[in-house]
């Protein structure tokens, strides 16, 4: 029985969407993240691209790519809306990071290890965010640890719906 290697596995693994996919998916949980809140006040429920950072980093299983991607959704989140510029991409950057890494290593086809990854990288953006504009920035930040709870729940859940409905979009071999 021959014994798959990380790389082999990886190899195997990744998953693989039409360009359209890749351009279309980001630009819209983007222009979601940046338009629901001035439409419905108190919008916090949702982080559409931290859950789409999660899933392309998960599919490509490249600890690169994930980082490049979250990078890239956290600078332009940020260019959408009245944060910092930057901050929303170090912590995608360190989320991309992390899901991809995770997803070299064990088997991210189940639901329930999506659906927890999701919630802990949540939570752990939520974190980074918070130590960057308090201690990197010195500002003072409305926080409420409850309502990122809420939030990290709310990834989870947004998560479990569409991460099927992109695995539909994958180009099959």
């Amino acid at each position: 029985m021959p014994v798959l290697t990380a790389n082999s596995r990886r190899d195997l693994e990744i998953r693989r969407f039409p360009l359209l996919v890749y351009a279309l998916v980001p630009l819209i949980a983007l222009v979601l993240q940046a338009w629901l809140p001035r439409l419905l006040r108190g919008y916090v429920w949702f982080d559409l691209p931290l859950v789409v950072t999660i899933y392309f980093a998960l599919g490509l299983r490249s600890p690169i790519q994930g980082m490049f991607m979250g990078a890239g959704m956290g600078i332009f989140e940020d260019a959408l809306t009245h944060h910092a510029i930057g901050v929303n991409g170090i912590a995608k950057t360190i989320a991309g990071f992390l899901a991809a890494s995770v997803g070299v290593r064990i088997d991210v086809e189940n639901h329930t290890i999506r659906v927890m990854l999701n919630f802990f990288l949540s939570l752990l953006c939520s974190g980074i965010y918070v130590f960057i504009y308090r201690v990197l920035l010195g500002l003072d930040l409305e926080w409420s640890w409850i309502v990122e709870l809420i939030k990290a729940v709310g990834n989870s859940i947004l998560a479990l719906v569409l991460f099927p409905l992109l695995d539909r979009l994958q180009i099959r071999d």
